[in-house]
């Protein structure tokens, strides 16, 4: 009987120590690949307390949460054979857990590297200005080229940014010297604009003037009664002016006759 109950209690002990040996915590972010005896069990362990079979199955956890990857600053020259260094980032996401652990070896390095690549070869195939211009699409076309390379492996590439561009310092120095130049000729042209403005202006008054001369003499006295306030002085007019101040007095006594 000693013997049973012994036995009893080292299969209970063995059987506690077991299943404790069996449970695996799946975070909520993660899912859980199981291999038993080296072959895939689909489908992947949820998040929550999980239990596989000691010595049999091996359980590898995939994180699921977006990846923000940074392709490092590389030298591209362009399709106008301008030499410049683009960064940027990447940011994907593991949506299949079995591919992205049985397509490949490293979903983060591979990830990385095609990114790299793909960079490259789409500025390359681009010019100076459009890399400039165009960045939006050049995102665009870089993140699709991405995605599709990456989809076999059960990944999924949400956006790609070109978040730095270098240009060699005598192509900046060109540049703004352009954007100096553009500068000057906009001032010039509303400076122009301006003169155009005033000289029809001015032919405008020469217009009405000529069509009522006695509305230039009335604009003399009132210059000359402006000046005088101002300079606190007397002003002593010529005979010929008193003429014409005698001409004004009748016009204006016509008009408020008529």
């Amino acid at each position: 009987m000693e013997a049973i109950s012994g036995l009893m209690m080292f299969i209970i002990i063995a059987g506690f120590i077991l299943v404790i040996m069996g449970l695996r915590l799946v975070n909520q972010y993660e899912k859980g690949v199981v291999f038993r005896l080296g072959k895939v069990m689909s489908p992947p362990k949820e998040p929550g307390l999980r239990v596989i079979i000691p010595f049999i199955d091996l359980m590898k956890k995939v994180d699921m949460r977006i990846v923000t990857l940074p392709v490092d600053s590389q030298q591209i020259i362009t399709k106008d054979n301008v030499s410049i260094d683009v960064a940027a980032v990447a940011y994907y996401q593991v949506t299949d857990a079995i591919k992205s652990l049985v397509e490949i070896n490293n979903v983060v390095s591979a990830t990385y590297q095609i990114a790299q690549t793909t960079v490259r070869n789409v500025i390359g195939q681009s010019s100076l200005d459009q890399v400039l211009s165009e960045t939006s699409a050049i995102n665009d076309k870089i993140k699709g080229i991405l995605d599709t390379a990456t989809e076999k492996w059960g990944v999924y590439v949400s956006t790609v940014e070109l978040k730095d561009i270098r240009l060699p310092e005598s192509m900046q120095r060109a540049m703004a010297k352009q954007a100096e130049a553009e500068r000057e000729k906009r001032a010039k042209i509303i400076a122009a604009d301006g003169e155009a403005q005033s000289a029809a202006k001015l032919g405008e008054a020469a217009d009405i003037i000529s069509a009522h001369p006695i509305a230039l003499q009335l604009r003399n006295l009132q210059v000359l009664s402006e000046i005088a306030v101002e300079k606190n002085s007397t002003i002593i007019f010529p005979s010929q002016f008193m003429d014409t101040v005698d001409s004004v007095k009748k016009f204006m006594d016509k008009e408020h006759k008529a």
